[in-house]
């Protein structure tokens, strides 16, 4: 019988969990990851459409919104007007807010890559093997992290936020 309830352990009570936040002052990281899957899934958003969608009260919104722009990682779209009220101002991910660096080592070649916070590939090397070898394995990652870390600003360059390998 469906009562309209969803389940403790029910795909849509995983999927209204993911979407929602809280206002206990620990849970502000969280709350800061949340806000940030939301633009990024969204491509930008207002304030207002995040309190709505988290259920965090709009003053906590606007103090996380407020912090992520100071740190960069967030920057202003242009006023959407037309709305009744003051013309709201959606916030989208800075592309120059963080940069990561991934390295792909496989059974015959290796791969560097260098990304944005959006994930636009802003720089890629291979090398090819004819058997993955970890001395020149290494040897490439640190050249080529050299390489790229070579191509960003200063201000870019201390920007980068992690490096992950696959295998």
């Amino acid at each position: 019988m469906e009562t309209g309830i969803a389940r403790h352990g029910s795909p849509e009570a995983a999927e209204s969990r993911l979407h929602r936040g809280t206002n206990q002052s620990g849970m502000r990281d969280h709350n800061e990851r949340l806000v940030l899957s939301l633009v990024r899934q969204h491509g930008s958003l207002a304030k207002s459409d995040i309190a709505r969608m988290t259920g965090l009260s709009a003053q906590t919104v606007s103090v996380i919104m407020r912090e992520l722009e100071d740190d960069r990682l967030l920057v202003r779209q242009a006023p959407l007007r037309g709305r009744i009220g003051q013309p709201s101002i959606p916030m989208a991910l800075n592309p120059e807010g963080a940069f990561f660096i991934g390295l792909k080592i496989g059974r015959r070649s290796a791969e560097l890559v260098l990304i944005d916070f959006l994930g636009n590939v802003r720089s890629m090397l291979q090398h090819s093997y004819r058997y993955p070898a970890p001395r020149e394995t290494v040897e490439f990652a640190l050249t080529g992290m050299t390489r790229m870390r070579g191509e960003l600003t200063q201000a870019q360059d201390k920007r980068i936020a992690g490096l992950g390998i696959a295998m």
